[in-house]
This record gives structure tokens, C-alpha cells and sequence, in this order.
């Protein structure tokens, strides 16, 4: 069996804030006792309804905000990459720069990218269904600017640069939001790719059922304030945890 790459145990997500001077914080509980471990080589998708508590956690995995109690880890890995659904604005940033950002943490300020990782660059924007620069310049022309670019096509340079940063561990939070569906599955094949070739452990968030169900290795399957079960989407479905998790049978939308 693959090494485990993701623990948790009896974790508690959600956010604090301030109440006053007498409390100075108090707790917004998301979901509490969430037990799980993912394994490297595999693809997971996360599915549940909104406000369960799929962005909270995978921002708590990645660090950007605390666990509430409980613990988790993340095996061997130094570094992790994420990519989240908000909307950014680079003014006056390139889409090769933008992807340059994912080597940032393996090259000199000084020396400045390498060949080496031109070709990451050059690989990771590929991947993601991009073209050399008309111009003649290589990969290294790609000089449109990144807000330039429609949000789906944003989407797939952020993928790109999650891509280029080469760890072990990728989380994602709805990475095809803004896609049509050939790049909806496009990414979605490469990534499950990049799990298996690259021994890579990915955590995404969506609600792509259809292709989630088709493409995922395990569901981590959310319901509301009744934590996580994980499993594959044949036992998901023999045991109608989807409809415990909806409030409602999804696979006949007619009723």
C-alpha cells in the first residue's frame, strides 16, 4: 500500500474571532472529529454541499488558517502547492512570470530561473492546453499579460504554476469553477495523471459529480456537521451516503 501523505485526527476546523475585551475570541465551529488519512499516487475529490466545509479545510491543510483542536500532517512533505477559487488581479505580470513563481522556492534571487526550470515552466503551461508565443521567442515569449486572460484561462495558468512548484502534495479548491467542459476534463485527467506517474498526492474540491465519480481514485465525502467518510464512489453509493450528504437523491435529479 502507498505511504500516507495526509493524516488527520480528531480535527476540528472552522474560524475564531473576536467577541470583546471580558472574551477576547470565541469559535465558529465547521466541522469537528474529522479522522482521515490519503496516500501518495492517488487522486482524491472532495465532494459535499456548500457551507460544509470544503474550503475550510483545505486551507487548514495547507496552513493558511489554524485547526480548531485535533492535529494533522503531512508526511515528508516540505512544501505543498494550492490552488484556491478566488479571483486574482496581476497587473503587469506575464503568464510565464506568473508560472515562474511556482520555482521561486528552488532558485536563486541572484541567478534567477535556470534552463531547467524554463522547461518546468515551459512543461507546466503545456500540460494545461497553452501554446508556445507566435513570435518565435520559445515558451519564454509567452508575454500576454495574465489579467488579459478570461477567468477560466486565469485558472489553468494558476493550475500551471501549482504544477511548476514539482511537490508532493497538491491541493485545489474547484480548479475547473470557470472552465468549459473539454478543459474541465482535460485538467481533470492531468491531474489524475500527475497522482499516478508522479506519485503525487492531490486533494481537490469540487462539484464536478459526474466527472469526480468517473475520475477520482477515493470521494472524501462531506455532509454537514457530520464530518467525512472516504471511500471509493462505488461503496459511497451502495451504502447512499450521497444522499445523506444532499438531503437528497442526486442521481435522479427528477425525483
Amino acid at each position: 500500500m502507498s505511504n500516507v501523505s495526509i493524516s488527520t485526527n480528531k480535527l476540528t476546523i472552522g474560524y475564531r474571532f473576536r467577541t470583546g475585551a471580558s472574551r477576547p475570541f470565541g469559535e465558529a465551529v465547521v466541522q469537528s472529529d474529522l479522522t482521515f488519512s490519503l496516500c501518495e499516487g492517488e487522486m482524491v475529490c472532495m465532494l459535499g454541499p456548500n457551507g460544509c466545509g470544503k474550503s475550510t479545510l483545505l486551507r487548514t491543510l495547507a496552513g493558511l488558517q489554524p485547526a480548531l483542536s485535533g492535529e494533522f500532517t503531512r508526511g515528508d512533505a516540505k512544501h505543498i502547492a494550492l490552488v484556491l477559487t478566488e479571483r486574482l488581479s496581476m497587473d503587469n505580470t506575464t503568464v510565464h512570470d506568473v508560472v515562474a513563481l511556482g520555482r521561486y522556492p528552488y532558485s536563486s534571487f541572484l541567478d534567477g530561473l535556470t534552463e531547467e526550470d524554463e522547461q518546468i515552466i515551459a512543461q507546466s503551461l503545456q500540460a494545461v492546453g497553452f501554446s508556445p508565443a507566435p513570435s518565435g521567442e520559445g515558451w519564454k515569449g509567452v508575454t500576454t499579460f495574465f489579467n488579459a486572460h478570461s477567468d477560466g484561462e486565469k485558472q489553468r495558468i494558476l493550475i500551471a504554476k501549482a504544477m511548476a512548484q514539482q511537490t508532493p502534495i497538491i491541493l485545489l479548491d474547484e480548479p475547473t469553477a470557470h472552465l468549459d467542459l473539454p478543459h474541465r476534463i482535460l485538467i481533470l485527467r492531468l491531474l489524475r495523471r500527475l497522482a499516478h506517474e508522479q506519485n503525487k498526492t492531490i486533494l481537490i474540491s469540487t462539484h464536478e459529480l459526474d466527472l469526480a465519480l468517473a475520475l477520482s481514485d477515493r470521494i472524501l465525502l462531506m455532509t454537514p456537521g457530520k464530518g467525512v467518510q472516504l471511500d471509493t464512489a462505488e461503496n459511497l453509493k451502495k451504502a447512499d451516503a450521497f444522499t445523506s450528504a444532499f438531503s437528497m437523491d442526486i442521481f435522479s435529479p427528477l425525483g
